[in-house]
């Protein structure tokens, strides 16, 4: 596996339902036209290309080359080639089994397990969270996606409609998107006010501590990619009849609001990674690497019995971060040219 040159010795160049298709492509198209170029060294030919490849995107015209060519490599990605689709698919069952080991003690010991899952559109957090669960007892877990909330809902407590979905002895529940859509979601598309997305970020910390010391085992995972990267799977998911329905009006205007996502992804990890409820930040590029790199740093942090530790092995480093790390290496020194981890 080749990563690329650190930053140090060589400077990078980087690079639901869609009812309405004609006008969701106008305003993606318009989204990306609001994106500024990402790489360094304005003035190249290159950086010239990719803000021109930028400019004109739209889901329903072929997607440039320029996007495409630094996909993979965008936000920081550090990694040049992708896994060999075999070796993938070996260590992916091996770690299933462990799952199922998982699954087993959890239900004969009384474990509670929550997963959240929140990340970028298009990050792959369906796809992630299905090969977590393909086959492990439907009976014993469950995953939960929220639609938006209803009037009563919206009523009550922020939190309360989550805590109905809380898992019981023996069950492992996994959340595609949680109560952190107010502190990224909601505020950056005006769902709520400035004051409710303080107010949550005040009380989560205490919220995610109450259910630690109830005994539950909660892990938090972010899935981040690059601009171009989402730019590339927002077009393909366009383009495939088959995918189009995981495409909302939200992720098409993705585009233009992705420094403002970076900034709402950036407040809600420092103010609530904590010692009880650490965030982990997988680098998201690659699925196959980001699927076995979560179940990895899930498995690693669970003492069920007759695990394998060789199966198992250690978290790619390159790609799997908390919360802390990622903000330090990526976040609050980078600058907006960097690319996406911003």
């Amino acid at each position: 596996m080749t990563k690329k040159p650190s930053k140090s010795s060589v400077k990078k160049s980087s690079g639901k339902n869609a009812s309405s298709k004609t006008s969701s492509a106008k305003k993606a198209g318009a989204a990306a036209a609001s994106t500024p170029p990402v790489s360094k060294g304005e003035g190249t030919d290159g950086d010239r290309e990719l803000a021109k490849a930028l400019a004109a995107f739209s889901v329903d015209e072929p997607l440039a080359p320029a996007i495409a060519s630094r996909a993979y490599g965008s936000g920081h990605y550090p990694y040049v080639d992708r896994p060999k689709r075999k070796t993938y698919k070996s260590h992916l069952r091996d770690l299933q089994i462990e799952l199922l080991k998982v699954q087993d003690w959890a239900r004969r010991s009384g474990e509670r397990i929550v997963i959240v899952f929140e990340g970028r559109d298009a990050a792959g957090k369906g796809g992630t969270i299905h090969r977590f669960v393909q086959h492990l007892n439907p009976r014993f877990v469950r995953v939960v996606a929220l639609d938006k909330p209803t009037d009563v809902e919206t009523a009550q407590w922020y939190f309360q409609r989550y805590v109905a979905h809380l898992p019981y002895r023996g069950e492992i529940v996994i959340f595609d998107r949680s109560w952190y859509n107010r502190a990224v979601v909601e505020p950056v598309m005006g769902f709520c006010t400035p004051q409710q997305t303080t107010q949550f970020l005040d009380q989560v910390p205490v919220f995610e501590k109450m259910l630690v010391e109830d005994g539950i085992r909660l892990f938090k995972v972010w899935l981040d990619i690059g601009r171009e990267m989402q730019l590339k799977r927002l077009h393909a998911r366009h383009q495939d009849p088959l995918k189009r329905w995981k495409l909302s009006p939200v992720d098409l205007s993705a585009p233009a609001r992705w420094e403002a996502i970076s900034t709402a992804r950036n407040v809600m990890i420092e103010a609530s990674h904590t010692t009880s409820a650490p965030w982990t930040v997988v680098l998201a590029n690659d699925k196959m690497r980001a699927r076995l790199g979560a179940i990895r740093q899930v498995l690693a942090h669970l003492p069920y019995e007759r695990r394998d530790d060789k199966i198992i092995g250690v978290p790619d480093p390159a790609i799997i971060l908390d919360g802390h790390t990622f903000l330090d290496q990526f976040a609050r020194t980078a600058s907006v040219d960097d690319g996406a981890g911003q």
